[in-house]
């Protein structure tokens, strides 16, 4: 089994159970050219998650003492709407960072929550332990086969709906979701990871030829903070020649407005790096080079709309 067989398996999978996001195609960002955009934020719990945690559950056997997970937030709040949804009891612990946003999205979806003091590895280090007590089952953020293979369900999609790109940009955490997209596309197309200069995992990785630890920090450590990166993404940025690339946290920022300013799109820092790296200049496509961009990260901190009443 190739991996694009396996995602091809985790599409069929997890049909039905996920959404499919829409494709966009916008001419703005004081580009002046038109790019397009995968609104992946659109999906269940806000994140492009969902998928691989539906994948995994639906792949395996769950036990009786249901499921375990470590998450920054995002996978978290995707483990615990996929568990509600098929049956399964699960608890999932989260860093103090993960936000209001993400812990609400967890408590709502039913989970049994614990706010672990310190980072995302402060958490999976109690996961862990979690796991070996009680025997429950681990579903990790991204350096597993079946959470990698749902997450690559994200690019196979996008091109079915008719991606049309020499290059696609996409930010990186832990690997999870570049790791899928470069499983599916297997070097047909270009691909750059993008990161925040204090969160580079894969960056400092691949100048180190092999995965090393970084601290974190920034505006979108909360979803880009995994201090090492997968072995997964690792092991597909070097097969495949993904190129990597950082951009600061201003430039984060203003990708995010003008993600809202020129789209009406609300997203996380997170949601927003990829584009940063166009807006700021990081990266620079060649003439008559089509570029795409995936958007993901709908879980922004304060929740907006927390605190109306309707």
């Amino acid at each position: 089994m190739t991996w694009q067989d396996d995602i091809r398996a985790a599409a069929a999978r997890i049909e039905g159970h996920v959404q499919k996001t829409p494709v966009v195609t916008v001419t703005g960002f004081g580009l002046g050219y038109p790019l397009q955009l995968k609104l992946e934020q659109m999906q269940h719990t806000g994140t492009f998650k969902a998928r691989g945690a539906f994948n995994t559950l639906l792949s395996q056997d769950v036990p009786a003492a249901g499921l375990v997970a470590a998450s920054g937030g995002n996978h978290g709040a995707a483990v615990a709407y996929a568990a509600h949804r098929l049956g399964h009891r699960a608890r999932i612990y989260v860093p103090e960072m993960a936000g209001p946003a993400k812990v609400a999205l967890i408590r709502e979806a039913g989970a049994d929550l614990v706010v672990v003091p310190g980072a995302y590895s402060d958490a999976l280090e109690q996961a862990l332990a979690y796991e070996a007590e009680t025997g429950a089952m681990q579903i990790h953020a991204y350096d597993a086969p079946a959470t990698v293979a749902g997450q690559g369900t994200c690019a196979m999609e996008w091109e079915d709906q008719g991606l049309d790109a020499d290059t696609l940009l996409v930010a990186v955490g832990g690997g999870g979701l570049i790791g899928g997209t470069m499983a599916w596309l297997d070097g047909s197309r270009h691909v750059v990871a993008v990161e925040p200069e204090t969160s580079c995992a894969l960056n400092a990785a691949l100048k180190a030829g092999e995965p090393v630890d970084v601290e974190v920090s920034g505006v979108a450590a909360n979803a880009l903070g995994a201090r090492r990166i997968g072995q997964i993404c690792f092991d597909l940025a070097q097969s495949t020649g993904a190129d990597s690339l950082l951009v600061d946290d201003d430039a984060i920022i203003r990708a995010q407005a003008a993600l809202w300013r020129e789209t009406r799109q609300l997203v996380e820092p997170a949601g927003a790096t990829a584009l940063a790296a166009l807006m700021s200049g990081a990266y620079r496509p060649a003439p008559g080079e089509k570029v795409a961009v995936l958007i993901c990260g709908a879980n922004v901190a304060p929740d907006p709309l927390q605190q109306r009443s309707f």
